[in-house]
């Protein structure tokens, strides 16, 4: 089954980054029962989608995304494939605030 639900705390310190963080996770699929990404790969893959995003944003938390990006990421996890599905993302929550004409 897929879990498509996300909560904030009130008080976090950054409630718009751990929001894109969280969505990262639903629209990369990491809240499906049969998701077999190792947790680095998943970390990686969400924080580095509410990077792009804060910035895309200009949303306060991009340093800090920046350093836990750089915290999760090695080498071997960082794919095209890895890339890609995060550019693609990051792209569909971008995109859902555009208004269709």
């Amino acid at each position: 089954s897929v879990r498509r639900n996300v909560a904030i705390n009130p008080v976090a310190a950054l409630p718009a980054k751990t929001l894109l963080h969280e969505l990262g996770h639903v629209i990369l699929g990491h809240t499906q029962d049969d998701s077999t990404l190792p947790r680095e790969v998943r970390e990686l893959e969400a924080e580095s989608v509410a990077l792009l995003c804060s910035e895309a944003l200009d949303l306060p938390g991009a340093a800090f995304a920046r350093g836990y990006v750089q915290e999760w990421a090695t080498s071997d996890d960082l794919t095209d494939d890895v890339a890609g599905r995060i550019m693609t993302a990051a792209d569909t929550i971008l995109r859902a605030g555009i208004p269709r004409t």
